[in-house]
């Protein structure tokens, strides 16, 4: 202390200090680290993503469509997207840049803005100035990120809105899905080889045109796509991740069942979107009536062994998509509720339904969870408050329309149409595998497996329409699209391709980044009656608060130093 006493007194005081200031700067950019206060960890990279970003062997560069003036949610946007690339630079150190910039900036190396890079990517601006004042200009803002990694790029979208105004609830989404979204997309571009999954097509699944936003926009978007006949083919190869079986309409045989089975006793993924009851929309334009009734399928007995059984009936809706129908026998049409076409609102209770938006379904059935051992289920997709079954065969006639349905029956809340299957699944051929099976497995080299191996997961939907798409003036639609409303404000907005790019995600991608999806973000938001009852107190507190902080810190220092003069 004494030392210290004599420096102060001496001429070298000064420069001392400004070293040892320069020093601390140094050291502390150079080694440091901070202290996340806040319950839910926001800003805490999940282990995963660290993962990733520390094992990174080339640069990323991530350009951030979001500098402009632009209405004050994107501006937070801009500024949360901003924060989370801080944190990946935290970690990534010199392997991570990131820029902001404007739509209109000309890309490097290029004469092309990003603008028109990223409407070649198929990414939709937003209209900031729908209706024009003379002499004003369109706006268009892309809440889009694109990542560059290894010469690849891909966009990532920030905001899965179509709005001006991004509400508080919205702008929460949209941070708790941030860090997923960045790392997500650097995982895929890191990739060199493709996951292969198996499309089975052997029992009358579709394969024409309502199946190519199933095919070319998701399936083969990211994964090596084959289809597979389980007729035909000896085995399931382990070549392949995922098995998929999407509305099938012919009997699956023993031996098929069999071939399904050892695939996931081997460690197979399984994802299937079942139709359970024949009941088509064309019929019903036809006919303005169809019957509804069991395709005899024979998947039960698979299925009740794994731990879900999908019942023989119809799901209805009050919270549904619209049909336009004809009203008091007028020619015109006018769009009405089809309680047959729920609308499933995800409770957000897993990474597979996080953020989900609606989820459109067309003549679903309803699932429940059976007894299996080991077995964990988890309901991904459910119905509202105000739904209802009706048992089969029953006649579905569009005159069921000219009346409101009666509220009092729609009485049953939360019901069960996909479930998350997790465990170590038991075979459904354990201890009765007959010799003809046992000889067809011992043919081509297989041993049969009672039990997996390692912990298995599985999804069935009981819907197979959740992942077809419509057809209108012979174009494709996004599944889900309402065929008759389409790109009207009518159109609910669906999320029917992320549900499934979701269960593809958490199913095959083996990177743990569900985890940071997971997340929640607690949404603070200030009481508006308390807001509105105390507004004068906090207005006063907030103006003289600082004047007497300032006062009493005078008054302290002003004591101090005559108490200690005084003693000299």
């Amino acid at each position: 202390m004494s030392f210290i006493k004599k420096i102060s007194r001496t001429k070298f005081w000064l420069p001392l200090v400004i070293i040892l200031l320069v020093l601390l700067n140094w050291l502390a950019s150079e080694w440091h680290t901070r202290i996340d206060f806040t319950n839910e960890k926001r800003f805490t990279l999940s282990k995963p993503t660290q993962k990733l970003l520390k094992s990174l062997d080339d640069e990323v560069q991530i350009d951030v469509c979001l500098k402009g003036e632009f209405p004050s949610g994107f501006k937070k946007l801009a500024n949360s997207s901003d924060e989370v690339l801080q944190e990946f630079k935290e970690i990534a150190g010199s392997k991570l840049t990131f820029n902001f910039v404007s739509p209109d900036d000309v890309v490097d190396g290029s004469s092309e803005t990003y603008a028109d890079t990223l409407s070649a990517m198929g990414v939709d601006p937003i209209n900031l100035k729908v209706q024009l004042k003379s002499g004003e200009q369109q706006q268009f803002v892309y809440p889009t990120a694109l990542v560059h990694y290894k010469g690849n790029v891909m966009p990532v979208n920030l905001y899965t809105g179509d709005k001006i105004y991004i509400t508080p609830a919205e702008l929460n989404s949209a941070e708790a899905m941030m860090e997923y979204e960045f790392a997500n997309a650097i995982y895929k571009l890191s990739q060199t080889e493709k996951p292969m999954i198996a499309y089975s097509d052997g029992n009358g699944e579709p394969t024409g045109p309502n199946t190519y936003d199933l095919v070319q926009n998701t399936l083969r978007k990211d994964y090596n796509l084959f289809t597979f006949n389980l007729n035909t083919q000896p085995s399931i190869p382990d070549t392949f991740k995922l098995l998929i079986i999407v509305k099938p309409t012919k009997p699956f045989s023993p031996l098929e069942k069999l071939k399904i089975d050892q695939f996931v006793m081997r460690g197979g993924k399984l994802l299937i979107f079942e139709d359970k009851l024949e009941a088509e929309m064309d019929s019903l334009q036809i006919k303005n009536e169809v019957i509804a009734y069991d395709r005899g399928l024979d998947l039960d007995d698979l299925l009740f062994r794994y731990g879900v059984r999908i019942n023989s009936d119809l799901v209805m809706d009050l919270q549904c998509d619209l049909l336009p129908f004809i009203v008091n026998g007028s020619k015109q049409t006018q769009p009405l509720p089809w309680n047959y076409f729920p609308l499933f609102q995800t409770r957000s209770n897993h990474p597979i339904n996080k953020n989900l938006g609606f989820v459109a379904g067309r003549f679903v059935n309803s699932i429940d969870t059976v007894e299996a051992d080991g077995i964990t289920k988890t309901v991904l997709l459910s119905s509202s408050a105000n739904s209802r079954t009706i048992a089969t065969p029953a006649l579905i006639s569009g005159r069921e329309n000219v009346d409101a349905p009666e509220d009092d029956k729609f009485k049953k809340a939360n019901i069960p149409v996909a479930v998350l299957l997790e465990g170590k699944f038991q075979s459904m051929y354990n201890n009765h595998l007959s010799t003809a099976m046992k000889d067809s497995l011992t043919t081509y080299g297989g041993t049969f497996i009672p039990q997996c191996i390692d912990g298995n997961k599985m999804v069935v939907v009981s819907d197979g329409d959740i992942v077809l798409n419509s057809m209108k003036d012979g174009n494709p639609m996004p599944m889900g699209s309402n065929p008759y409303f389409y790109g009207t404000d009518k159109q609910f907005p669906v999320s029917n391709r992320d549900f499934l790019q979701n269960c593809l995600e958490y199913l095959i991608n083996q990177s743990g980044l569900s985890e940071a999806k997971a997340k929640d973000y607690t949404l603070r938001l200030l009481d508006p009656v308390k807001l509105e009852d105390e507004r004068t107190e906090w207005q006063i507190g907030n103006i003289l608060g600082p004047i007497f902080l300032v006062l009493l810190f005078g008054s302290i220092y002003q004591w101090w130093r005559k108490r200690k003069y005084t003693r000299i």
